[in-house]
């Protein structure tokens, strides 16, 4: 092939690559404030994180971040509801600018994603009734203890609970509904989710007996996308700082973060 046939043929292979939208990086943030909004997805069906007041709309945790977040980018916020399964997927396939959504940060997750500084702590704990007398995972043998599939408490437990009868429920409220009907006494969840689940039946309030893990929350962005993951890290650093974040999670959650060890996370 002469050298005027190979200019021609590399010159076909960048327009191909331009037409499928294969870029080195991706520069969303332009994107946003050009736009004049960004688009978070959001799980509203798990309280407090995500749900709906008295007149259907949005609040939460999740969503007063997000809100928070949009006011300080100068930009309208478009909540993209999501569950947990398509929260990472919606991200991918451009359908979210980024993701607010209960997101612990994992290694499988972070193959595919790219996550913020962390915002948050995300203890996953088993809980039960005050009467339940728990003090390690041992105290599980032969005991029912309800989870939610697929998630990291059922990770957790198939792994280091081995002579639990664990049951699986397909979502959060099957299992909060399991717990106020009788048909659970444990169960394995976010200590945030605790007051949501207690709240249906307030005779069979659970408490935490047990910490497995704690996760630390963060913000999802797509993979090579330097520029709106910078502000991001920069925008969470500055409102952990000015104590905003920590005033968003004590009103929805009624616990404090560790500020100090999430600043300590983020380098700061």
């Amino acid at each position: 092939m002469n050298t005027r046939g190979f200019l021609r043929l590399l010159a076909g292979a960048v327009f191909a690559l331009s037409a499928f939208g294969v870029t080195a990086h991706a520069d969303t943030l332009a994107d946003i404030k050009k736009a004049g909004k960004i688009r978070v997805a959001i799980d509203t069906a798990i309280p407090p994180f995500g749900m709906t007041d008295d007149k259907m709309q949005p609040t939460g945790s999740d969503v007063d971040l997000a809100k928070l977040l949009a006011k300080d980018l100068g930009v309208q916020l478009e909540i993209v509801t999501t569950t947990g399964p398509s929260r990472i997927p919606m991200l991918q396939t451009n359908k979210a600018d980024i993701v607010v959504s209960t997101l612990s940060i994992t290694p499988d997750r972070a193959k595919v994603i790219d996550f913020s500084i962390p915002y948050a702590d995300h203890p996953s704990v088993v809980a039960g009734l005050k009467s339940v007398q728990i003090k390690d995972l041992a105290d599980l043998d032969g005991k029912k203890v309800a989870v939610v599939r697929g998630t990291t408490q059922d990770s957790d437990l198939t792994r280091q609970a081995k002579g639990a009868q664990i049951v699986r429920y397909e979502d959060d409220a099957a299992m909060a509904l399991a717990v106020a009907s009788g048909q659970a006494d444990i169960l394995a969840t976010a200590r945030s989710l605790l007051p949501a689940i207690s709240k249906k039946n307030p005779a069979r309030t659970v408490e935490p007996k047990i910490t497995m893990q704690t996760n630390w929350l963060a913000i999802g962005v797509r993979k090579d996308d330097p520029q709106l993951l910078a502000w991001i890290n920069d925008w969470v650093k500055t409102n952990l700082k000015n104590g905003k974040l920590a005033a968003i999670y004590k009103q929805y959650h009624g616990v404090d973060i560790p500020t100090d060890e999430l600043l300590a996370k983020s380098g700061s």
